[in-house]
């Protein structure tokens, strides 16, 4: 776990790291009694790493993925939000628009 500079990144719960083969990894746990951190994979995949071995693999900060389906196991179909569109999906509509005109407060 050495950036350019040779020193020891540290596990932070919540962020985001690259190891040396690519993979995009955030820290999901630490528990100091038993000397381990959890980490989990862009595609969902959750691993316990050994505080003393994180130490020595190679690895960077990351920034966090702007597609979040990958850990979700799902498909941008799935959830219905085309990216390229802002998230809007096909057209945005009002939903006040749906309550009776003559509803009175």
């Amino acid at each position: 776990m050495f950036s350019d500079d040779d020193a020891p990144i540290p596990a932070v719960i919540g962020e985001w790291y690259k190891d040396f083969n690519g993979g995009l990894f955030e820290v999901v746990a630490i528990d100091d009694v038993d000397g381990t951190i959890e980490v989990q994979f862009f595609d969902g995949t959750v691993e316990e790493v050994d505080i003393d071995l994180w130490t020595e693999v190679a690895m960077t900060t990351a920034e966090p993925p702007e597609d979040w389906s990958g850990s979700m196991d799902m498909e941008r179909e799935d959830y219905g939000v085309d990216l390229d569109d802002g998230g809007r999906g096909d057209e945005y509509t009002n939903p006040l628009d749906l309550l009776d005109s003559d509803y009175r407060f």
